[in-house]
C-alpha cells in the first residue's frame, strides 16, 4: 500500500469534519474492528454521492459506529432522511449518543434490528441505499433493498472486494467471503441492475436500479 499516496489524497480532498475525526477514533479505540468505520475518503464520497443522487430517502443497512451514516446526512437537504438499521443491539450504547450528539441529527433514525424484516414495515420507498451489514446475508439484503428502492435510483454495496480475499483460494470455504462472492456473481447476472464496482478502500459497487 502506497501510505504517502493516500496522505496525498486526504490532504487535496475535504477536510474531515473534527466530529467525525474524534468518532473515527473513539470507534477504533473502543470497538472491535474499528476499521469497518467508513473513514476520511469514503466518508467523504458518501457525501458527495447523496449531494449527486439528492435522494430524500436513504436505507442504510449495518451502522456500526454510525461515522457512514452521519456522512451520508451530511449531504441531505433539509427535508432528507437516513434510515440505519443495526441488527447487533450491543453497539446501540456506543452508536447512539454518536449519531444523536451530531450535527445532523435531524436527518437520521437508528434503528435496531434486522432490515430485511424491518424495513419493509416503514412503508417508504428509497432514492438511494447503502448495503454494509452481514456480509454472509447480502443478497437477501440486496433483495430486500431492490424490492424498496424507486427504479432509477442507486444501491452501494460495501467491502465487495473483502480485503482481497474474492480472489484467494485460501478463503473459499470463509462464509463472509463466499457472501461477498456469491452477491457480486449475483449483481454482475442481474438485468435489472447495471454496476461498477470501485477498488476504493475494501471495494465499494455502485447499483442503479433500471
Amino acid at each position: 500500500m502506497n501510505y504517502a499516496l493516500d496522505d496525498y489524497i486526504l490532504a487535496h480532498i475535504e477536510p474531515e469534519p473534527d466530529y467525525l475525526y474524534r468518532l473515527w477514533r473513539a470507534t477504533n479505540i473502543h470497538m472491535l474492528h474499528g476499521r469497518m468505520a467508513s473513514g476520511h475518503l469514503q466518508g467523504r464520497l458518501l457525501k458527495m454521492l447523496v449531494r449527486m443522487i439528492r435522494p430524500k430517502n436513504i436505507l442504510e443497512v449495518g451502522t456500526f459506529s454510525g461515522y457512514s451514516a452521519i456522512c451520508m446526512a451530511e449531504g441531505l437537504e433539509e427535508d432528507g432522511m437516513v434510515y440505519t438499521f443495526e441488527i447487533n443491539d450491543e453497539q446501540e450504547d456506543f452508536t447512539r449518543p454518536w449519531i444523536e450528539g451530531s450535527p445532523v441529527a435531524d436527518r437520521i433514525r437508528f434503528i435496531i434490528g434486522d432490515a430485511n424484516t424491518e424495513a419493509p414495515k416503514l412503508g417508504i420507498t428509497f432514492d438511494m441505499a447503502f448495503i454494509d451489514g452481514d456480509k454472509r446475508t447480502y443478497q437477501d439484503t440486496y433483495e430486500t433493498v431492490l424490492s424498496l428502492l424507486r427504479p432509477g435510483c442507486f444501491i452501494l454495496a460495501d467491502n465487495t472486494l473483502w480485503d482481497g480475499h474474492v480472489v484467494d483460494h485460501n478463503y473459499d470455504r470463509d462464509p463472509q467471503t463466499r457472501g461477498i462472492e456469491t452477491f457480486n456473481d449475483y449483481v454482475m447476472h442481474d438485468e435489472r441492475v447495471e454496476q461498477v464496482i470501485l477498488p476504493l478502500r475494501d471495494g465499494l459497487t455502485l447499483i442503479r436500479k433500471r
